[in-house]
Protein backbone atom coordinates (compact mmCIF):
# COMPACT_ATOMS: atom_id res chain seq x y z
CA UNK A 1 0.00 0.00 0.00
CA UNK A 2 1.29 3.32 -1.12
CA UNK A 3 1.05 6.72 1.29
CA UNK A 4 1.27 10.05 1.01
CA UNK A 5 3.15 11.52 3.26
CA UNK A 6 3.15 15.51 4.48
CA UNK A 7 5.20 16.91 6.77
CA UNK A 8 4.27 20.74 8.51
CA UNK A 9 7.55 22.50 9.58
CA UNK A 10 6.44 23.88 12.68
CA UNK A 11 7.40 24.69 16.65
CA UNK A 12 7.54 22.43 19.67
CA UNK A 13 4.96 24.66 21.12
CA UNK A 14 2.45 24.01 18.45
CA UNK A 15 3.01 20.23 18.16
CA UNK A 16 -0.08 19.30 20.74
CA UNK A 17 -2.59 22.13 19.00
CA UNK A 18 -0.99 20.65 15.45
CA UNK A 19 -1.79 17.13 16.22
CA UNK A 20 -5.21 18.46 17.63
CA UNK A 21 -6.23 20.15 14.62
CA UNK A 22 -5.28 17.33 11.99
CA UNK A 23 -6.89 14.92 14.21
CA UNK A 24 -10.20 17.31 13.84
CA UNK A 25 -10.03 16.93 10.15
CA UNK A 26 -10.03 12.87 10.06
CA UNK A 27 -6.61 12.39 10.16
CA UNK A 28 -4.75 9.76 12.28
CA UNK A 29 -1.62 8.23 12.65
CA UNK A 30 0.34 11.86 13.16
CA UNK A 31 4.29 11.67 13.78
CA UNK A 32 6.36 14.50 15.49
CA UNK A 33 9.62 14.38 15.09
CA UNK A 34 11.81 17.30 17.50
CA UNK A 35 15.29 17.94 19.42
CA UNK A 36 13.56 17.94 22.89
CA UNK A 37 15.46 15.47 25.13
CA UNK A 38 13.32 12.75 27.37
CA UNK A 39 12.89 13.72 30.75
CA UNK A 40 14.08 11.72 33.32
CA UNK A 41 10.74 10.40 34.13
CA UNK A 42 9.78 9.92 31.08
CA UNK A 43 13.55 7.72 30.04
CA UNK A 44 12.34 6.04 33.56
CA UNK A 45 8.97 4.97 31.91
CA UNK A 46 10.51 3.82 28.53
CA UNK A 47 13.29 2.01 30.56
CA UNK A 48 16.13 3.46 28.69
CA UNK A 49 19.72 3.54 29.76
CA UNK A 50 21.13 6.18 27.81
CA UNK A 51 19.93 8.59 25.68
CA UNK A 52 20.52 9.14 21.52
CA UNK A 53 22.83 12.21 21.02
CA UNK A 54 20.59 14.81 19.74
CA UNK A 55 21.35 18.09 17.98
CA UNK A 56 20.40 21.03 19.75
CA UNK A 57 16.51 21.80 20.84
CA UNK A 58 15.81 25.03 18.41
CA UNK A 59 12.52 24.95 19.43
CA UNK A 60 11.57 23.48 15.91
CA UNK A 61 9.35 20.25 15.41
CA UNK A 62 7.96 18.40 11.88
CA UNK A 63 4.93 17.35 12.41
CA UNK A 64 3.47 14.86 9.39
CA UNK A 65 0.35 12.63 8.34
CA UNK A 66 0.12 10.18 6.02
CA UNK A 67 -2.93 9.94 3.39
CA UNK A 68 -3.59 6.48 1.55
CA UNK A 69 -2.44 6.71 -2.18
CA UNK A 70 -5.52 5.77 -3.92
CA UNK A 71 -5.24 8.08 -7.27
CA UNK A 72 -6.84 10.87 -5.38
CA UNK A 73 -6.22 14.73 -5.39
CA UNK A 74 -5.26 15.59 -1.88
CA UNK A 75 -5.67 19.02 -2.82
CA UNK A 76 -8.89 19.66 -0.98
CA UNK A 77 -7.07 17.92 2.07
CA UNK A 78 -4.28 20.40 2.33
CA UNK A 79 -6.02 23.28 1.93
CA UNK A 80 -8.19 22.20 5.10
CA UNK A 81 -4.69 22.10 6.65
CA UNK A 82 -3.59 24.96 5.60
CA UNK A 83 -6.86 26.90 6.78
CA UNK A 84 -6.29 24.94 10.10
CA UNK A 85 -2.75 26.26 9.93
CA UNK A 86 -3.79 29.84 9.80
CA UNK A 87 -6.78 29.68 12.48
CA UNK A 88 -3.91 27.74 15.00
CA UNK A 89 -1.56 30.76 14.11
CA UNK A 90 -4.15 33.19 16.13
CA UNK A 91 -3.02 31.34 19.19
CA UNK A 92 0.09 30.01 18.86
CA UNK A 93 3.45 30.48 17.00
CA UNK A 94 3.46 27.73 14.42
CA UNK A 95 6.66 28.51 13.11
CA UNK A 96 6.77 28.61 9.20
CA UNK A 97 4.06 25.91 8.64
CA UNK A 98 5.58 25.18 5.69
CA UNK A 99 4.20 21.61 4.30
CA UNK A 100 6.74 19.26 1.99
CA UNK A 101 5.32 15.44 0.61
CA UNK A 102 6.97 12.28 -0.11
CA UNK A 103 5.75 9.47 -0.91
CA UNK A 104 6.22 5.81 0.77
CA UNK A 105 5.10 2.48 1.19
CA UNK A 106 4.37 -0.11 3.93
CA UNK A 107 6.37 -2.35 2.36
CA UNK A 108 9.31 0.37 3.34
CA UNK A 109 8.19 0.36 7.02
CA UNK A 110 8.12 -3.32 7.33
CA UNK A 111 10.90 -4.57 5.64
CA UNK A 112 13.90 -1.88 5.06
CA UNK A 113 15.26 -3.33 8.31
CA UNK A 114 16.39 -6.44 6.99
CA UNK A 115 19.20 -5.11 5.10
CA UNK A 116 21.00 -4.59 7.83
CA UNK A 117 20.41 -8.40 9.36
CA UNK A 118 22.67 -11.06 7.69
CA UNK A 119 24.04 -14.16 8.94
CA UNK A 120 26.82 -14.35 11.29
CA UNK A 121 28.57 -16.35 13.84
CA UNK A 122 28.32 -16.67 17.46
CA UNK A 123 31.23 -19.51 18.04
CA UNK A 124 30.17 -22.40 16.36
CA UNK A 125 26.41 -21.56 16.01
CA UNK A 126 25.31 -19.90 12.39
CA UNK A 127 22.81 -17.49 13.01
CA UNK A 128 20.77 -16.92 9.54
CA UNK A 129 18.06 -14.28 8.92
CA UNK A 130 15.14 -16.59 7.20
CA UNK A 131 14.83 -14.73 4.29
CA UNK A 132 18.52 -15.23 3.43
CA UNK A 133 19.71 -18.55 1.22
CA UNK A 134 21.85 -20.94 2.89
CA UNK A 135 25.39 -21.27 1.40
CA UNK A 136 26.11 -24.85 0.62
CA UNK A 137 29.30 -24.78 2.71
CA UNK A 138 26.57 -23.78 5.51
CA UNK A 139 24.67 -27.29 5.60
CA UNK A 140 26.16 -28.96 7.80
CA UNK A 141 26.86 -26.36 10.43
CA UNK A 142 24.79 -25.47 13.97
CA UNK A 143 21.92 -23.80 12.41
CA UNK A 144 19.09 -21.41 13.98
CA UNK A 145 17.01 -19.19 11.66
CA UNK A 146 15.57 -16.06 12.97
CA UNK A 147 12.72 -14.00 11.83
CA UNK A 148 12.31 -11.53 14.27
CA UNK A 149 9.27 -10.17 13.10
CA UNK A 150 8.12 -6.85 15.39
CA UNK A 151 10.08 -8.26 18.12
CA UNK A 152 13.24 -8.18 19.53
CA UNK A 153 16.38 -10.31 19.04
CA UNK A 154 18.52 -11.20 15.90
CA UNK A 155 21.10 -12.47 18.08
CA UNK A 156 23.40 -9.88 16.56
CA UNK A 157 23.20 -6.91 19.33
CA UNK A 158 26.13 -7.54 21.81
CA UNK A 159 23.59 -8.17 24.89
CA UNK A 160 21.80 -10.96 23.04
CA UNK A 161 25.89 -12.47 22.05
CA UNK A 162 26.61 -12.37 25.88
CA UNK A 163 23.60 -14.29 26.80
CA UNK A 164 23.85 -17.03 23.78
CA UNK A 165 28.06 -17.34 25.31
CA UNK A 166 26.35 -17.98 28.58
CA UNK A 167 23.84 -20.46 27.29
CA UNK A 168 26.66 -22.40 25.52
CA UNK A 169 28.77 -22.63 28.46
CA UNK A 170 25.86 -23.62 31.10
CA UNK A 171 24.21 -26.21 28.85
CA UNK A 172 27.16 -27.50 26.67
CA UNK A 173 29.87 -26.85 28.61
CA UNK A 174 33.10 -25.74 27.87
CA UNK A 175 36.92 -26.75 28.82
CA UNK A 176 36.31 -24.49 32.17
CA UNK A 177 33.07 -25.46 32.81
CA UNK A 178 31.27 -29.23 32.66
CA UNK A 179 27.45 -28.51 33.24
CA UNK A 180 25.95 -31.56 35.98
CA UNK A 181 22.55 -31.40 33.90
CA UNK A 182 22.82 -30.85 29.98
CA UNK A 183 19.20 -31.71 29.62
CA UNK A 184 17.98 -28.21 31.60
CA UNK A 185 14.41 -26.90 31.81
CA UNK A 186 14.96 -22.90 31.21
CA UNK A 187 13.18 -20.00 31.95
CA UNK A 188 13.49 -16.98 29.58
CA UNK A 189 11.91 -13.47 30.62
CA UNK A 190 11.71 -11.05 28.04
CA UNK A 191 11.41 -13.63 25.04
CA UNK A 192 11.16 -11.64 22.38
CA UNK A 193 11.84 -13.19 19.05
CA UNK A 194 12.45 -16.70 21.18
CA UNK A 195 16.19 -16.91 20.17
CA UNK A 196 17.48 -17.77 23.36
CA UNK A 197 14.40 -19.97 24.05
CA UNK A 198 15.39 -21.50 20.48
CA UNK A 199 19.53 -21.73 21.43
CA UNK A 200 18.87 -23.65 24.90
CA UNK A 201 16.80 -26.44 23.11
CA UNK A 202 19.13 -26.64 20.39
CA UNK A 203 21.52 -27.10 22.88
CA UNK A 204 19.36 -29.64 24.50
CA UNK A 205 17.63 -28.03 27.18
CA UNK A 206 14.26 -30.42 27.78
CA UNK A 207 11.45 -27.64 28.03
CA UNK A 208 11.59 -23.81 28.00
CA UNK A 209 9.42 -21.39 29.61
CA UNK A 210 9.13 -17.34 28.14
CA UNK A 211 7.52 -14.46 29.60
CA UNK A 212 6.98 -11.12 27.73
CA UNK A 213 4.99 -8.35 28.05
CA UNK A 214 4.38 -7.61 23.92
CA UNK A 215 1.78 -10.63 23.04
CA UNK A 216 3.28 -10.10 19.65
CA UNK A 217 6.05 -12.19 21.02
CA UNK A 218 4.43 -15.14 21.33
CA UNK A 219 3.74 -15.56 17.88
CA UNK A 220 7.30 -14.91 17.07
CA UNK A 221 8.68 -17.11 19.27
CA UNK A 222 6.43 -19.94 18.21
CA UNK A 223 6.67 -18.79 14.05
CA UNK A 224 10.79 -19.43 15.03
CA UNK A 225 10.73 -22.31 16.87
CA UNK A 226 8.56 -23.98 13.79
CA UNK A 227 11.26 -22.56 11.70
CA UNK A 228 14.09 -24.18 13.64
CA UNK A 229 11.79 -27.99 13.54
CA UNK A 230 11.35 -28.01 17.45
CA UNK A 231 8.12 -29.20 18.89
CA UNK A 232 5.72 -26.37 20.27
CA UNK A 233 5.27 -28.48 23.30
CA UNK A 234 8.81 -27.78 24.00
CA UNK A 235 7.74 -24.06 24.78
CA UNK A 236 5.31 -22.52 26.99
CA UNK A 237 5.08 -18.95 26.67
CA UNK A 238 3.14 -16.08 28.91
CA UNK A 239 2.17 -12.58 28.26
CA UNK A 240 2.81 -10.36 31.57
CA UNK A 241 5.33 -9.62 33.98
CA UNK A 242 7.07 -11.33 35.95
CA UNK A 243 8.18 -8.47 38.47
CA UNK A 244 4.71 -8.12 40.21
CA UNK A 245 2.48 -10.12 38.81
CA UNK A 246 1.72 -12.86 41.51
CA UNK A 247 -0.56 -15.17 38.96
CA UNK A 248 2.41 -14.89 36.54
CA UNK A 249 4.40 -16.56 38.98
CA UNK A 250 2.23 -19.39 40.50
CA UNK A 251 2.40 -20.18 36.27
CA UNK A 252 5.78 -19.90 35.78
CA UNK A 253 6.36 -22.25 38.82
CA UNK A 254 9.08 -22.01 42.23
CA UNK A 255 12.25 -23.72 42.02
CA UNK A 256 11.87 -25.69 38.47
CA UNK A 257 14.62 -24.09 36.70
CA UNK A 258 18.15 -25.06 35.98
CA UNK A 259 18.72 -21.76 34.23
CA UNK A 260 16.93 -18.34 34.05
CA UNK A 261 17.67 -16.06 31.14
CA UNK A 262 17.10 -12.17 30.78
CA UNK A 263 18.20 -10.28 28.30
CA UNK A 264 16.14 -7.09 29.14
CA UNK A 265 17.61 -3.76 30.74
CA UNK A 266 19.19 -2.84 33.89
CA UNK A 267 16.15 -1.23 35.32
CA UNK A 268 14.32 -4.38 34.80
CA UNK A 269 16.62 -6.96 35.96
CA UNK A 270 17.18 -4.33 39.42
CA UNK A 271 13.13 -5.12 40.37
CA UNK A 272 13.33 -8.38 39.09
CA UNK A 273 16.13 -9.35 41.15
CA UNK A 274 14.23 -10.69 44.38
CA UNK A 275 11.61 -13.01 42.27
CA UNK A 276 14.33 -14.80 41.06
CA UNK A 277 15.85 -16.55 43.58
CA UNK A 278 12.40 -18.71 43.82
CA UNK A 279 12.18 -19.91 40.31
CA UNK A 280 15.33 -21.49 40.52
CA UNK A 281 16.31 -24.93 41.60
CA UNK A 282 19.54 -24.79 43.71
CA UNK A 283 22.88 -24.91 42.03
CA UNK A 284 20.84 -22.47 39.40
CA UNK A 285 22.02 -20.16 36.97
CA UNK A 286 20.63 -16.92 36.84
CA UNK A 287 22.36 -14.79 33.43
CA UNK A 288 21.47 -11.78 32.53
CA UNK A 289 22.42 -9.00 30.03
CA UNK A 290 20.97 -5.70 28.48
CA UNK A 291 23.54 -3.73 30.87
CA UNK A 292 24.58 -1.02 30.08
CA UNK A 293 28.00 -0.48 31.48
CA UNK A 294 27.85 2.64 33.96
CA UNK A 295 24.75 0.10 35.67
CA UNK A 296 26.85 -3.36 35.85
CA UNK A 297 27.44 -2.26 40.21
CA UNK A 298 23.99 -1.43 40.41
CA UNK A 299 22.58 -4.60 39.05
CA UNK A 300 25.70 -6.84 40.45
CA UNK A 301 24.37 -4.94 44.10
CA UNK A 302 20.46 -6.12 43.11
CA UNK A 303 21.41 -9.73 42.19
CA UNK A 304 23.62 -10.42 45.32
CA UNK A 305 21.18 -8.47 47.35
CA UNK A 306 18.34 -10.91 46.20
CA UNK A 307 21.02 -14.27 47.79
CA UNK A 308 22.36 -15.03 44.42
CA UNK A 309 26.26 -15.25 44.24
CA UNK A 310 27.78 -13.48 40.95
CA UNK A 311 29.95 -16.19 39.52
CA UNK A 312 31.24 -14.37 36.24
CA UNK A 313 30.62 -10.88 34.92
CA UNK A 314 31.16 -10.58 31.10
CA UNK A 315 31.62 -7.22 28.94
CA UNK A 316 30.92 -7.14 24.77
CA UNK A 317 31.63 -2.85 23.74
CA UNK A 318 29.29 -1.43 26.42
CA UNK A 319 27.63 -3.93 27.31
CA UNK A 320 27.48 -6.11 30.58
CA UNK A 321 26.86 -9.97 31.67
CA UNK A 322 26.37 -11.40 34.98
CA UNK A 323 25.85 -14.61 35.68
CA UNK A 324 24.72 -16.08 38.93
CA UNK A 325 23.94 -18.96 41.02
CA UNK A 326 21.52 -20.06 43.59
CA UNK A 327 23.54 -21.46 46.42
Amino acid sequence: MKWNKYTIETTTAAEDFMSSMLMDLGIEGVEIEDNIPLSKEDQADMFIDFLPELPPDEGISHVSFYLEDQGQDDTETLKKVKIGLENLRKIVDVGSGEITSAQTEDLDWINNWKKYFSSFYIEDILIKPTWEELKEEDKDKFLIEIDPGISFGTGKHETTQLCIRQLLKYIRGDKDYTPKNQTPKVLDVGCGSGILSIVSLKLGAKEVVGTDLDPDCMTSTYDNMEVNHLARELGTFYVGNLIDDVELQEKVGTEEYDIVVANILADVIIPMAPVIPARLKKGGMFITSGIIDFKENEVKDAIEAAGLEVVEINHQGEWVNITARKN
